[in-house]
């Protein structure tokens, strides 16, 4: 049998519609698939989202629950939907329109890690993909979806912050030149994932602890803010993106001397967030 994909923290009482997410910040790197690749074992980490689910470890201790995937994106990315395939890198797939993310090799099984650097030497069996999907594609996003599910029987809506980190080199052409980066994007979908009230909310934890944020530039949502966000029916999607060099050396892939200062910063973030998600009047007792 096969361990579960990711970890799960819940809070000892569950008392907001908040859920924190981490797709994108497993490790736990298969003997198997590091013989498959032909990058090095530090070369392949260049696309994990490195601690952001440690940066997140506040959120039990707030109410809110926290999942956080193990298995590492370069070998199956959470955040594409589960057909998402790259025909350059599986045989026997037609040529059909492509996503550009798919056309740029970032399927759900990516073809690349960062800076376009290829993951395998050639073709792959379509298997491979289909047999990755249904080992941990399937099991992550059936525990998000029993996650909202709660949220939403609990409290009447559902709120997913799915939380990432960003290279410092993709904020390098936002803005005017010489103007402030931001160090927190936020992205729903240009408005189609989650209410306006509540990304304003996130929005403005953020900017109380004296971080700058953006909205949906340069990184909106993918598949994940997509698939749940459904703010008609009381589910909103948020993503959250922190600038790496905040807390990070990102050649290294260690923490930098900023790590600890933004934990502690983050978990006032994180208390704030929850409370957003808190019931507007408590719950009346079962009998």
């Amino acid at each position: 049998m096969h361990k579960l994909p990711y970890e799960l923290w819940m809070p000892a009482e569950v008392t907001t519609a908040v859920v924190f997410a981490s797709p994108h910040s497993g490790r736990d790197y298969d003997p198997a698939f590091l013989r498959q690749t032909v990058l090095d074992p530090h070369e392949i980490r260049s696309s994990e989202d490195a601690f952001v689910d440690r940066l997140f470890a506040a959120a039990p201790d707030c109410g809110a629950p926290l999942i956080a995937a193990t298995c590492p994106r370069a070998m199956i990315d959470l955040n594409r939907a589960p057909d998402e395939f790259d025909p350059a890198l599986f045989d026997g797939l037609r040529r059909t329109p492509q996503s550009p993310r798919v056309a740029s090799g970032l399927g759900v099984v990516p073809r690349v890690v960062a800076n376009g650097r290829a993951i395998y030497q050639g073709k792959l069996p379509i298997a491979l993909a289909h047999d990755r999907v249904a080992r941990f594609w399937r099991p992550y996003h059936d525990a998000v979806q029993m996650l909202l599910d709660q949220s939403l029987r609990l409290f009447g809506r559902s709120i997913l912050i799915d939380c990432h980190s960003m290279p410092h080199e993709s904020l390098e052409n936002i803005g005017a030149p010489g103007a402030t980066r931001p160090d927190v994007v936020i992205g729903d979908r240009f408005g189609a994932a989650a209410s306006a009230e509540i990304v304003e909310q996130v929005e403005a934890a953020f900017a109380a602890a004296g971080l700058n944020v953006a909205r949906n530039m340069p990184f909106a949502g993918a598949y994940v803010t997509q698939a749940y966000g459904r703010p008609s029916r009381g589910q909103h999607a948020i993503q959250i993106e922190i600038d790496r060099r905040l807390y990070m050396n990102e050649a290294t892939i260690v923490p930098n001397s900023g790590y600890e200062p933004l934990c502690k910063l983050l978990s006032g973030v994180i208390a704030e967030i929850a409370r957003i998600g808190e019931p507007r009047e408590l719950p009346i007792a079962a009998e």
